[in-house]
């Protein structure tokens, strides 16, 4: 049923509006010439002297995630990835980063990045979006693909829900250094950073947080799901 449910939703044309990346790569504070090949060492073993623990533990061989919670990060555009990795570091002052986690509080990547410098998290993003997605998610619900499909192309005027395709684009490819690939991705990642924008405690895109709030649990956990059928 899976392979005949994720056919179906790779054959449909598809729409989300939700902008979630819009830093570029070279950012003023940041380096200028990530290593891949740095990248993948410190994605694969971390590195004990400082404290990084290696990406690879929760994320999977290449970024290809078992962990259903956790997303998978092969083949993002390198510009959004190091964006996010910037964005759970706690800033001077700060208790909570932008990118906060469940019920306010701090997401546990806020202490996974502890350690990481801005040219770490370069390299790390580099590497990542040279790696093929290989271990897609799929769609495991069939009564919520029409809702899926009807807000992932059109959205919902009446509501004031944009298509996701307009930013996510038709097959959840995204757009590179602007918008994350989201087909693929694990439902269960996706439903639950929906309602961390809705609440506000993922706070570094406002235009996600002002399209989650209209959202409902059925219409955030038909689009999760649909998404993860995406090819």
């Amino acid at each position: 049923m899976k392979r005949v449910l994720s056919r179906i939703l790779v054959t449909s044309g598809v729409m989300l509006c939700a902008s979630v990346s819009t830093a570029s790569f070279a950012a003023a504070d940041g380096p200028v010439r990530p290593d891949a090949a740095r990248g993948e060492m410190l994605y694969e073993q971390g590195d004990a002297a400082r404290g990084v623990i290696a990406c690879s533990s929760c994320h999977g061989v290449a970024g290809n995630s078992q962990i259903p919670l956790n997303p998978n990060l092969s083949a993002m555009p390198h510009e959004y990835l190091y964006k996010q990795l910037s964005e759970f570091k706690l800033k001077d002052g700060e208790d909570v980063a932008t990118r906060g986690g469940a019920d306010g509080g701090p997401s546990v990547m806020s202490f996974n990045v502890m350690m990481l410098e801005p040219q770490d998290m370069q390299d790390i993003a580099l590497y990542l979006s040279h790696q093929e997605l290989t271990e897609p998610a799929t769609a495991e619900n069939e009564a919520t693909v029409e809702t899926g499909m009807h807000l992932w192309r059109g959205g919902d005027a009446a509501r004031g829900i944009p298509a996701c395709a307009a930013c996510h684009g038709a097959s959840g490819e995204g757009i590179p250094a602007q918008y994350p690939r989201l087909g693929g991705q694990h439902a269960m990642y996706l439903e639950e950073q929906l309602k961390l924008f809705r609440e506000g405690y993922r706070a570094n895109n406002q235009v996600m947080v002002t399209i989650a709030k209209r959202l409902s649990d059925a219409d955030i956990k038909a689009i999760a799901d649909y998404a993860a059928g995406l090819r």
